[in-house]
């Protein structure tokens, strides 16, 4: 079934949603059998495992803190991985109705700029679209909904029942979570299995003893919304060497990614893996960027659409552990964000699709120990990957080594089509296997980076371009 669509008075499509808002828990008695899963959050990796298994027949329910639809801090892009997984969904129409299809990136860094559509794959489609998580994340929550899952809104999950710490490595286990709506009321909503997602900052994930390893790359972001003009561009921009007001080049990129609907997204990210972001101010940064790109789209204080909006991302599976003997960690609990190029959205669908299909597993031969066979897959899909990817956040940290990164790469269009690939997670792996393939990634960023920086950066890494795997 569609989701029901309205015009909005800007003239663009946003969904319509009929989640469940619990106003009050007093009265809701069909609580007191335990779900087969319980999902903590109703973001992307949430509503993802909530769709998948509530599509196979489980009994779910989602606890979401707020209502949608709500405003979340994102860069609200969606890359080929992202519409696949909405594609598997059937919910590609949807978005596509509300949000802005485009064609590829235009780069930006050190005098140079270069257009790159996304690359042609036997799986992922050649575009993506741009859609606020406003529009985005109640479309997919109400899809699940619709196809059977439970989605209660407005409700927190304040602790989990019956905590089990976990042994060395371990996540610990519940069975539910305590839970409080607007009106103070708390209930107990149980489950056979306990799924975290309710992001980066987890309450739920820290009670049961998540944590993050603090030499991995963390990111910051920072966003806000412009009227412009060009508002509806085939490209999204992003620009490599962004500096702060005393004209210092920082670790990170800034984005403009436009909405299609007379706005678009203006932000500012930083990576560091070792506290490299200290003393910068990105608040002003994010001023200077606007300021630096302003005339080009029109971005001022008069068109901008409030303050700018931040958040901290952990990445490359930087968090855990993940899996205990009834819990599984998805998403940004798990620190899933690409260390690459900042993408979460995608790893949200994918790690919660991943998470369903175990659960499914462990609820159809009633063999709670193949959630370690969530760990596993994880590794599969994303370990050789990350670990380059870690490295590379490593090496971009580095001002001078970015620069002639960028400055050197942009010039070459197919060596800089080839790195598009990598960092955006697009790489073919039809007759590779995970170690060629992180290989790949490796031998791909070799091409493009001095040696030099290699060797800098990888005599005290985990990884090597000739040691992968």
């Amino acid at each position: 079934m569609d989701d029901p669509l309205t015009t909005t008075s800007q003239g663009s499509k946003s969904p319509t949603f009929r989640l469940m808002d619990v106003s009050s828990l007093r009265a809701l008695d069909q609580f007191t059998e335990p779900f087969d899963v319980v999902i903590v959050g109703g973001g992307p990796s949430g509503s993802a495992c909530a769709y998948w298994l509530a599509q196979a027949g489980w009994r779910v329910c989602v606890v979401e803190k707020k209502t949608f639809p709500r405003v979340k801090t994102c860069g609200d892009g969606l890359t080929p991985r992202s519409v696949h997984q909405l594609r598997a969904m059937g919910l590609e129409e949807a978005v596509a109705a509300v949000g802005h299809r485009y064609e590829g990136l235009r780069a930006h860094g050190f005098g140079a700029s270069l257009e790159m559509s996304w690359p042609e794959h036997p799986v992922f489609p050649h575009y993506g679209y741009t859609i606020t998580r406003f529009d985005l994340d109640g479309l997919v929550a109400t899809h699940a909904e619709a196809h059977g899952a439970t989605v209660l809104t407005g409700v927190e999950a304040i602790e989990p029942l019956d905590l089990v710490e976990g042994g060395a490595g371990r996540l610990g286990s519940a069975s539910g979570v305590l839970v409080q709506d607007k009106e103070g009321v708390r209930a107990e909503i149980r489950g056979r299995y306990l799924v975290v997602a309710d992001g980066q900052n987890s309450r739920i994930g820290r009670a049961l003893g998540t944590s993050r390893v603090k030499e991995w790359p963390m990111g910051l972001a920072l966003r806000g919304y412009y009227r412009s003009d060009r508002h509806d561009e085939p490209w999204i921009d992003s620009h490599l060497d962004i500096r702060d007001p005393d004209g210092r080049v920082v670790p990170g990129y800034g984005w403009i990614f436009p909405l299609g609907d007379g706005r678009v997204n203006v932000g500012v990210g930083l990576l560091s893996t070792a506290g490299a972001w200290k003393g910068v101010n990105t608040t002003k940064l994010q001023e200077y960027f606007v300021a630096q790109v302003g005339a080009d789209w029109g971005l001022s204080e008069d068109t901008s659409e409030g303050p700018a909006t931040g958040g901290r991302l952990p990445m490359g599976l930087a968090v855990g552990p993940r899996v205990g003997e009834r819990t599984l960690c998805v998403g940004d609990a798990a620190g899933s964000v690409n260390p690459f190029n900042g993408e979460g959205i995608a790893y949200g669908y994918e790690t919660g699709r991943l998470a369903a299909g175990v659960l499914g597993e462990a609820l159809s031969f009633e063999e709670p120990g193949r959630l370690s066979l969530y760990e596993e897959r994880l590794d599969e899909a994303y370990g050789d990957y990350y670990r380059v990817a870690r490295a590379f956040v490593r090496l971009i940290s580095e001002p001078k080594i970015l620069q002639v990164c960028v400055a050197s790469g942009l010039r070459v269009k197919p060596v800089m089509t080839e790195l598009l690939a990598v960092m955006s997670n697009l790489m073919s792996n039809s007759e590779r296997g995970p170690a060629e393939w992180g290989f790949r990634a490796a031998a791909s960023l070799s091409r493009v980076l001095p040696e030099r920086a290699w060797n800098a950066v990888f005599k005290t890494s985990d990884i090597s371009p000739t040691n992968v795997g």
